[in-house]
């Protein structure tokens, strides 16, 4: 597992993208950089942007790859499909569709959204 408490400015997103791609490469998962980066870029942009209290974001290297950021508000986000005239509104929609699962936990101090992406078979428990 690897965590790292991220500021709220949008200027700090770049810099959690270069941590998780270099925590990637240390467990040797560099195939999936480029849709870990996009999920975090994603939900830290959303907590940024949207959340109040500290940011947290969080990598778990299981069976499975899950990318959390958890934030000190309980307003979930939506998923939603932006028009073709919207300038944002796509974020949540797209980490829907590269992740295999996604979701929102609560606790009493706000909530954690977080992304779940498979493995290629020689990082992860073999699947039956």
């Amino acid at each position: 597992m690897a965590s790292w408490e991220v500021p709220g400015d949008p200027a700090a997103v770049p810099a959690a993208r270069s941590a998780v791609v270099a925590q990637l490469s240390r467990w040797g998962l560099q195939d999936v950089a480029f849709t870990t980066e996009l999920i975090v870029s994603e939900l830290l942009t959303n907590a940024v942007r949207h959340a109040c209290g500290p940011i947290g974001l969080r990598l778990i290297h299981e069976r499975v790859l899950i990318c959390e950021v958890s934030d000190g508000s309980s307003t979930s986000p939506h998923l939603r499909r932006a028009r073709s005239t919207d300038e944002g509104g796509r974020g949540l929609f797209l980490v829907a569709q590269i992740a295999q699962r996604w979701g929102t936990r609560y606790c009493d101090e706000g909530k954690t959204i977080w992304a779940e992406q498979p493995l290629p078979r020689e990082h992860g428990t073999p699947r039956s």
